[in-house]
């Protein structure tokens, strides 16, 4: 799961990007995102919303895949962004994992976000950070 360092707080930041932000749409979700020049680092949410899907269960389940790859593919990120993934279909719940990161990851460098290189690379899939 994505650090709470690099989570939204509250729908007044979201509100934000949603009306200033530059959209980005692929097959499965849109992406939208716009430059912070207040913060640090780079803020992700998820939004997938009922009309998606009726269960809870699948929503939740879609965010945390979501989730996940950005967390692997925003490691390069040095630059503050907020970021918005708005999904549009509950296919991404059962959709292979390549071809789901391929897509999320299309979206962040179509948005200058990662590069090309830094959003391939190969990371373990430790869910806790390993202890020095």
């Amino acid at each position: 799961m994505i650090d709470t360092t690099h989570r939204f707080q509250g729908h007044g930041s979201l509100r934000f990007v949603y009306q200033k932000g530059k959209v980005i749409r692929g097959p499965f979700s849109a992406l939208k995102y716009i430059r912070n020049g207040r913060r640090t680092t780079y803020r992700v949410a998820v939004v997938v919303s009922r009309k998606v899907h009726k269960s809870a269960v699948v929503r939740n389940r879609i965010r945390r895949r979501v989730y996940e790859i950005v967390r692997q593919a925003t490691e390069a990120v040095t630059e503050p962004y907020d970021i918005v993934y708005i999904m549009y279909t509950d296919q991404v719940a059962h959709m292979p994992a390549d071809e789901l990161r391929a897509a999320i990851v299309l979206q962040l460098e179509k948005a200058g976000i990662v590069g090309a290189d830094a959003a391939r690379q190969d990371t373990p899939h430790a869910i806790v950070k390993p202890k020095e």
